[in-house]
């Protein structure tokens, strides 16, 4: 019984200091909360700068040589001896027609020239008779011309020399004028066997080009004709990226002008900007207000044509706020900045963005000029935690 009564005034003694401990306490109050440790973090500040105006356009890159090969003549394919995706050189043999009607034409027109050839030489030798008659007829007359006038010649004798030398040199004009004639006929002969040897040539398709066989459209068997494509070649040693740039943006781009552009490989490569020059500039489309723009690229072994990319123009400058890209924070569709105050502690601020470039975010609003932001924000930071030194930098 005694040991019970020693416990209860034992806790009659605890319950009374509780008592007393809590009556002591002010009502409402609650404990102050212990100060979070400063944290060390990297600083920069959001300023003006000047910011060139840009334009970006997206397109499709092209070789900037390409080669439709078809045929000038209607005739059936006998061979075709690439398949796309080959490499070709310059003078290669690609396709094959069937040359027999172009041959036979081409055997007809040779023969022509021959047997106007030998027509010529006849005539040149026929001339020349005529030539040695003509001088004979000549001195005839004249002998006989002689003895008339000693009175040793008749009349008759010199009226038949005359006409001899008039009948020879009218032979000579003759056998001129078909040396002409047959020398026009061999002219005309020599450009036909012409005309026949280049037709029989185009029954062989040959490539313009070094480059590359980008598509072919032609398998034996079938009939070409002019103007119907059998082949398409590219020059791979040069490349071009065309896009279309609305009309109000002429006035950023000319001939010359530099710019960037970022060409779309795979989605394990990195897309970089590289630089280019814009080559030609189009006339505006009406029906479709813009005009489309050829910049040249540099050689890199990865470009292929109808690859997807991006050019970007730039304009003036103009004076913008931004803020160090490393401070921005993206959650969701948010964008915030850890922003330190006078007193050193990060507060988490909203800012709308704008362009980005050359490690800054443009800012439209939600900072001001001068504000310190946390570069790269650790994952502990939080509104409202401290930044060691921060208060002490804001007073220097």
């Amino acid at each position: 019984m005694r040991g019970i009564v020693v416990k209860a005034s034992a806790w009659l003694v605890i319950g009374a200091g509780v008592v007393t401990l809590a009556a002591c306490q002010t009502p409402g109050e609650k404990p102050a909360p212990a100060a979070a440790p400063a944290l060390e973090a990297s600083l920069g500040r959001v300023e003006l700068v000047d910011w060139a105006s840009s334009y970006e356009a997206g397109g499709v890159v092209r070789a900037r040589q390409v080669a439709v090969v078809s045929s000038r003549v209607v005739a059936p394919v006998v061979e075709v001896r690439v398949k796309a995706g080959d490499r070709v050189s310059r003078g290669q043999v690609l396709v094959r027609l069937d040359d027999r009607e172009a041959g036979a034409q081409a055997t007809r027109a040779s023969a022509s020239a021959t047997g106007m050839r030998l027509s010529f030489e006849a005539a040149q030798a026929e001339r020349r008779s005529a030539e040695s008659s003509v001088v004979l007829a000549r001195a005839t007359h004249d002998r006989v011309k002689g003895l008339r006038e000693k009175n040793s010649a008749t009349a008759q004798e010199l009226d038949q020399v005359v006409a001899g030398l008039a009948a020879a040199e009218a032979r000579l004009a003759g056998a001129t004028a078909r040396v002409a004639e047959a020398e026009a006929g061999l002219a005309a002969a020599k450009a036909g066997e012409e005309v026949a040897s280049v037709g029989a040539s185009y029954a062989v398709l040959t490539a313009p080009f070094n480059g590359l066989v980008s598509n072919r459209q032609v398998d034996p068997g079938s009939m070409a004709a002019p103007g119907v494509p059998l082949l398409t070649i590219e020059d791979t040693s040069a490349y071009r990226l065309e896009v279309r740039v609305d009309e109000s943006r002429a006035h950023l781009v000319a001939p010359g002008t530099p710019a960037e552009v970022r060409i779309d490989r795979s989605a394990d490569a990195e897309d970089t900007w590289g630089k280019a020059t814009v080559a030609e500039v189009e006339s505006v489309d009406p029906a479709l207000h813009s005009f489309l723009v050829k910049l040249d690229l540099p050689q890199s072994a990865g470009l292929r044509s109808g690859v997807f990319g991006r050019a970007r123009v730039m304009g003036p400058s103009a004076r913008v706020l931004a803020v160090p890209a490393a401070a921005v924070v993206r959650r969701g569709q948010l964008t915030l900045a850890f922003v330190v105050d006078a007193a050193g502690v990060a507060r988490l601020r909203m800012l709308s963005p704008g362009r980005e470039g050359q490690g800054r975010v443009e800012v439209l609003a939600g900072l001001a000029a001068g504000d310190r932001v946390v570069l790269a924000p650790p994952v502990s930071i939080e509104d409202g935690t401290p930044i060691a030194g921060a208060a002490e930098g804001a007073r220097k």
